[in-house]
């Protein structure tokens, strides 16, 4: 037997799951006998709950039939709940299981096709076919998804318009250029001097004046 089967059966027997599989089977009149992967078998089951051909409890398969193919499809599907039992800490799995089963049957009207541990073991190896959704629960279904989809293109069109904004305030900036032709303007005012008026005569010292007239081309700084 392989390690994790090994561990598995440890784990059930400890968290009391196989012995209350073996209590149940002898209730309901089961032949239990060893099987294979440390699973017991327990054919000719007698009692009316609960209704299934066939059920797992710990590591004990218990079966209305007079036998149970190890090498069949069904007994892979009750050896997975034998793993289930040992994940779920032992009989809590069973009113787990039951509000699974039950939320099952509001969704598809069916007590395994929506069952989660049903699912994980396999629901075409426990016989069990899967359904779709009650229409008036589809129609629900579809309208959420529908309002989510619309929120959600309403949400990525605001994003997208609030980086535009963040954008425009950057528009002020271009009229912060313009100014920059006023830097130049305001070289013009060298032309005139400082503190003379633009257009001006200027009039001719006396020094210039009186080396004009004596022909001097001295540079009166000089």
């Amino acid at each position: 037997m392989r390690p994790p089967l090994r561990v598995r059966q440890a784990v059930n027997l400890a968290n009391g799951s196989t012995l209350a599989g073996l209590g149940v089977a002898a209730l309901g009149g089961a032949a239990v006998a060893r099987g294979a992967d440390g699973l017991f078998a327990g054919p000719g089951y007698r009692l009316p709950v609960p209704p299934a051909p066939a059920f797992c409890l710990g590591n004990v398969i218990v079966t209305r039939g007079d036998r149970l193919d190890p090498g069949s499809r069904l007994f892979r599907h009750e050896a997975r709940h034998a793993t289930q039992f040992a994940w779920c800490g032992g009989v809590v799995m069973v009113p787990l299981y039951l509000a699974a089963a039950g939320v099952s049957w509001v969704l598809t009207g069916d007590f395994g096709a929506r069952n989660v541990f049903e699912r994980l073991a396999g629901l075409a190896d426990g016989g069990y076919a899967d359904k779709p959704l009650r229409p008036a629960i589809r129609r629900a279904a579809e309208r959420l998804r529908v309002g989510r989809g619309v929120r959600g293109g309403r949400l990525s069109e605001l994003s997208g318009l609030g980086g535009l904004s963040g954008l425009g305030g950057l528009g002020g900036l271009g009229g912060l250029g313009g100014l920059g032709g006023l830097s130049g303007l305001s070289g013009l005012g060298g032309l005139s001097g400082p503190g003379r008026p633009a257009g001006a005569r200027v009039r001719p010292g006396p020094g210039r004046a009186s080396a004009a007239r004596d022909g001097s081309t001295a540079s009166p700084c000089r």
